[in-house]
């Protein structure tokens, strides 16, 4: 007679997030009150970059790690768009290197000094421009370098070389209303997009072609979001025709119906994905949210396994994630958040209970 196992074996069962002290906080910063539902903030292991308010025109700052506590008022700032800046991304391979996209149409590239802005940053290296309409999602190729993506407000989709600053490839037709999020596949062949029509989509950018495609993914009409998996698979969030909160994990083979589905509950704000592929562990943030929720995907069913929630007491505006390089494994740390409040940044840290 075989005991059936209760609890899953998991090393992720334990884990814990824990804000940092208030001295290493990022404090006194304005962040930007655009309605875009963006995550506001970009992190890599040198710097931390933020979407802050800006008259006339938009603006983020750039801050070195280390440099936490009070932000100076007159502290510069990288501001050549003339439009509020919508979405930030600091390139992999480059720590030096961000690209901006904002209302204005255009698609920027920076170039940020080894120690942190001295002065404020007006003249970027690249400006690309192709869109008709505001930009609002940015998101460099994991693996070719120099290789950009940006999706506009015009259901358009661009691949640029930004080393010519010339489009490689023009995406359109392919999403008949706005895009809501971009993600590309671990090596960079596909990418997968969630729009307004409901359906989530796996595209081919060298064919320009959809390769897969799933309508009505949520049912509910509020933003959806879409990532790639290490292994292919897509997870989603969104809402259902109740409009309760929803996450779902689809096999890109066949999208018929989805391998896992949950709701979480019925509050409004966006759920921000991110996914950890060493771990195997998706984070979701709520705008709006205090708290955290984090999941692990397997291999066998439910498939999605719901880990723990990290609440704190103020909700988050928008949320930083940091990439694996830049953490700290000794203290058996597996990811590092940055969340935005309404006046400053918080450094989270996610770790794993040594036995």
């Amino acid at each position: 007679m075989s005991f059936r196992k209760v609890v899953r074996q998991s090393k992720f069962r334990h884990v814990f997030g824990q804000p940092v002290k208030t001295e290493q906080c990022y404090d006194d910063i304005r962040v930007s009150r655009v309605t875009w539902d963006s995550t506001f903030c970009a992190v890599n292991p040198s710097f931390v970059a933020i979407i802050v308010e800006a008259s006339g025109g938009g603006a983020f700052l750039v801050l070195p790690l280390h440099k936490t506590g009070r932000i100076d008022k007159s502290y510069p700032t990288v501001c050549g768009h003339t439009g509020p800046v919508l979405d930030i991304d600091w390139c992999p391979h480059n720590d030096h290197v961000i690209a901006s996209g904002s209302e204005d149409c255009t698609v920027m590239v920076w170039q940020i000094p080894e120690n942190g802005l001295s002065q404020p940053l007006t003249e970027p290296v690249v400006v690309l421009e192709g869109h008709s309409k505001r930009v609002g999602i940015i998101t460099w190729h994991p693996t070719a370098r120099n290789v950009l993506l940006s999706a506009g407000c015009d259901n358009v989709v661009l691949i640029w070389n930004v080393g010519t600053a010339e489009e490689l490839y023009r995406l359109e037709g392919l999403h008949p209303d706005l895009i809501y999020s971009v993600s590309w596949s671990r090596d960079g062949s596909r990418f997968c997009t969630a729009c307004k029509d409901k359906s989530v989509r796996v595209i081919d950018p060298r064919r320009g072609t959809v390769v897969a495609e799933k309508e009505r993914a949520h049912e509910g009409a509020r933003p959806m979001r879409a990532i790639f998996l290490a292994d292919g698979k897509i997870f989603t969030t969104g809402f259902s025709r109740m409009s309760e909160r929803q996450l779902a994990l689809w096999d890109t083979e066949n999208l018929e119906e989805p391998m896992g589905l949950q709701e979480l509950d019925s509050s409004n704000g966006a759920l921000l994905p991110f996914y950890d592929p060493d771990t195997n562990v998706v984070y979701v943030c709520g705008k709006g949210d205090s708290s955290i929720r984090y999941f692990e995907i397997t291999e066998e069913p439910p498939y999605i396994h719901f880990l723990n929630t990290f609440t704190s007491k103020e909700p988050q505006r928008g949320m930083g994630w940091m990439p694996k390089r830049g953490l700290d494994v000794s203290k058996c740390e597996i990811a590092r958040f940055y969340k935005l409040h309404e006046r400053k940044c918080e450094p989270i840290i996610m770790t794993v209970p040594r036995k």
